[in-house]
């Protein structure tokens, strides 16, 4: 059995668009020969479609478009992902499906069992759960499908599991000689390597070739990585999709020998992969050719402007160097060389005169009291406002250049350095984007973001010799308190009893629990750890709670 895993970069809402990519992936599938060919999850509407489900006329343009796709299925079978609408009196209104599609019509229907409601996912706000499993037959081999999260249930690597159900185990039970699992799993730091554990771990379980197709690109702030995989019986990889871009693998399930096997990057290289491919995705789907963003000679903005041109390459970057009478002379020389070793159009827009003029007229208004903040997040404001004007003027989307550790304790300022359509590294730890900064380097064989904006103390440069450190525990201490009280929901007492020092741990959580405010007016953000801020992690503002 010939089988090609389709790993399309769908576009969420474009039924059209979406099925012509699907048809043409089934054309070359028949042309190398497979004899069925794999997509993604709801792959036709694109993953995920959050409330346009909620629209009756999307759903059904996704049931025309399957219509029109199964009849491109002469001499080749198809597996898609669609919305169904549950036709049963009780219960949601759609459930999330594969259709088999074969000799121009189609043939079956199966339904995802397990649906997620943590993290990033609602899907119980929208599908009924399918009804008890059941096989396809193929070209008379019984096939077992599944959909992403039914494969999420095994014992053996989920410490609690969350459902009753193993709709996998089922199939195998039933009688399948194949597993297929439709997925659209989203990228986060390493994930891969569990999927490839979790998965080979099931293969093995059922002594069963596994084949699991996933979806590529980025929608929104989730960025789904493609690796698709297929594992033989004894759970070893057999032929794996490349990583972070569309591909069409074809694999003989009988005679697997010398099948594709794609390389996964590391974890920094996965990590600075996945941001160039999710902002490149943000911008094109989002209908711009352009950006810009604001360079302070710091690392941020460096490794932000790299992975701009990663994505979009160096005509599709503007960087605005935006200095005040704070700003040291490295830091705009900084700028400038990074500008011109990464071949970007640079402007430097001196914010000194602005400044000045609003500390004129506000200076009457502020009487009798001392300067504080008010007057350095002005800096940042009038920095936001040049780079709105430009953005509006020229139809750039601008990019943000804070880090997730910044977002966390309120070190940004709201119109100003948050100013901006899409968060690029908002999900990065300081120490992370040290570490993209060095790859960086390395990966290009040269010195592209200078040394002096990696090796400088970190700086907003808002008052005289200003560093973040001022008001900061050290970076390595930070974001190790961060990962313990975000990721891990720790408490202040287990982060205490972790090594760390209690006043340290009491002013950080406070830090956090009382800019959730400034997070919730945040541009959207790329998520490339498994708990960032956004969609999944959801705080009340106006709460009493505190540890």
């Amino acid at each position: 059995m010939k089988i090609a895993l389709a790993q399309i970069n769908p576009m969420v809402g474009d039924i059209v668009g979406n099925s012509e990519k699907i048809i043409d992936a089934i054309s070359r599938a028949r042309q190398a020969g497979a004899s069925l060919a794999v997509f993604p999850e709801l792959s036709v509407v694109g993953y995920p479609p959050r409330d346009l489900l909620l629209r009756p006329r999307f759903v059904q343009a996704n049931v025309e478009a399957v219509q029109r796709i199964a009849e491109s299925c002469i001499g080749i079978a198809a597996l898609i992902g669609f919305v169904e609408t549950n036709i049963d009196p009780v219960g949601r209104r759609l459930r999330n499906a594969a259709a088999y599609c074969a000799d121009g019509r189609v043939q079956a229907v199966r339904h995802k069992s397990l649906l997620p409601t943590y993290d990033v996912f609602d899907e119980q706000r929208y599908f009924e759960p399918g009804p008890e499993v059941a096989l396809i037959q193929h070209a008379g081999t019984p096939v077992g499908v599944s959909i992403c999260e039914d494969l999420w249930n095994d014992d053996q690597f989920i410490a609690r599991r969350l459902y009753q159900r193993d709709p996998v185990a089922q199939l195998a039970a039933a009688g399948a000689k194949v597993l297929v699992n439709i997925s659209a799993s989203p990228f986060e730091q390493g994930k891969h390597p569990f999927r490839t554990r979790l998965f080979g771990g099931q293969a093995r379980k059922h002594r069963l070739p596994l084949v699991f197709v996933n979806q590529v690109g980025g929608n929104d702030e989730l960025i789904f990585d493609g690796a698709s995989t297929v594992f033989g019986p004894d759970g070893q990889i057999l032929a794996q999709a490349r990583p972070f871009e569309e591909d069409l693998l074809v694999v003989d399930l009988t005679a697997p020998g010398g099948a594709r096997t794609e390389t996964y990057p590391d974890e920094i290289a996965s990590i600075h992969d996945a941001l160039a491919l999710g902002t490149r995705d943000y911008v094109l789907k989002c209908g711009f050719k352009h950006v810009l963003l604001g360079l302070s000679g710091g690392i941020d903005s460096a490794v932000t402007a790299a992975l701009a041109v990663a994505a979009l390459g160096p005509g599709g970057v503007t960087g605005v160097a935006m200095p005040s009478r704070y700003s040291s002379s490295h830091s705009k020389s900084d700028a400038e060389i990074l500008a011109r070793n990464l071949g970007i159009e640079f402007k430097m827009i001196p914010i000194a005169p602005m400044h000045e003029a609003f500390e004129t007229y506000l200076t009457p208004h502020f009487a009798g009291r001392a300067p504080d903040v008010t007057e350095e997040n002005i800096q940042a404001r009038v920095r936001g406002g040049i780079l709105m004007a430009l953005s509006n003027k020229f139809g750039w989307l601008l990019l943000t250049t804070g880090n997730k550790s910044e977002l966390a304790v309120g070190y940004c300022t709201l119109y100003g350095d948050m100013c901006g359509g899409l968060a690029v590294i908002s999900d990065v730890p300081k120490m992370m984007v040290y570490r993209l900064a060095e790859h960086v380097n390395q990966r290009a064989g040269r010195e592209l973001i200078p040394r002096g904006s990696i090796t400088k103390p970190p700086s907003a440069e808002l008052r005289p010799d200003q560093t973040d450190q001022d008001s900061l525990p050290p970076y390595e201490t930070l974001d190790a308190i961060l990962d313990l009280y975000i990721r891990e929901e720790h408490s202040p007492d287990q982060i205490v009893a972790a090594g760390f020092e209690p006043q340290t741990v009491q002013r950080v959580i406070r830090l956090i629990d009382v800019n959730e405010y400034k997070r919730k007016q945040a541009a959207l953000g790329l998520k490339v750890t498994s708990r960032a801020f956004g969609v999944g992690r959801r705080i009340p503002i106006a709460a009493r709670f505190r540890y």
